[in-house]
């Protein structure tokens, strides 16, 4: 039994090592990326979240290499203002509410003047319950039972107008069920979960939709 537990414990700080290490070593390679594009004057795009996916011409991110709620995480990887553009899709449903207006004040601070952070979240008003019940925090959805927020329209686009931003709501129902949607460049950040790409699970009629917002510095 001794010996049994000394293994598990060996395996609990190889675990620890490895995830340190590969916290250092990501947070390097962004460190250097970053400061390779600055070096050549070209624009810097992130990713916050990326899971392995992002569009040519983006850096992509996750939390072991830039955790978005840490200024020291931020202020380690980029100069203030450095930032043209900043995508992040089903990434602020994960935070609670003053996390995410503490990420967006964040994406506020580094972004170029004239930068843009465009955001894409489960839509709180979509008329179909299965998906409320699919996407809701502790729902069925295999990621939402790390849901803090489910936001409508109306909270996410109030959390980064806080922050400063000019916000431009893209697609997003309405509290009657009405779908909006206002023309959107894929080069600009391509949303996955959108009417321009309308891949992932039906619910009755309808596609699986995001609210997607623009802020804009």
């Amino acid at each position: 039994m001794v010996c049994v537990f000394h293994v598990y414990q060996r395996i609990r700080i190889l675990r620890i090592c490895y995830r340190s290490a590969r916290q250092i070593v990501s947070r390097l390679r962004l460190r250097l990326l970053i400061r390779r594009r600055i070096a050549e004057k070209a624009s810097i795009k992130l990713v916050l979240g990326a899971n392995g996916k992002h569009q040519p011409g983006w850096i992509p991110t996750e939390i072991y290499s830039l955790n978005i709620v840490s200024p020291q995480d931020w202020m380690r990887s980029l100069p203030e203002n450095s930032v043209d553009a900043i995508l992040a899709e089903h990434v602020w449903e994960h935070l609670t509410k003053e996390e995410g207006f503490r990420a967006a004040r964040l994406c506020h601070r580094y972004l170029k003047p004239g930068g843009r952070v465009r955001i894409a979240v489960p839509d709180g008003f979509f008329p179909d319950s299965s998906y409320i019940e699919f996407v809701k925090p502790g729902g069925l959805g295999p990621s939402a039972r790390d849901h803090k927020v489910l936001y409508t329209y109306r909270e996410l686009a109030e959390v980064f107008e806080r922050a400063g931003f000019s916000v431009d709501l893209l697609e997003y129902f309405d509290e009657k069920g009405k779908f909006h949607h206002n023309p959107w460049k894929s080069e600009e950040g391509l949303i996955v979960r959108s009417t321009k790409v309308d891949r992932g699970r039906i619910f009755g009629n309808l596609r699986f939709r995001s609210i997607i917002l623009d802020g804009l510095k």
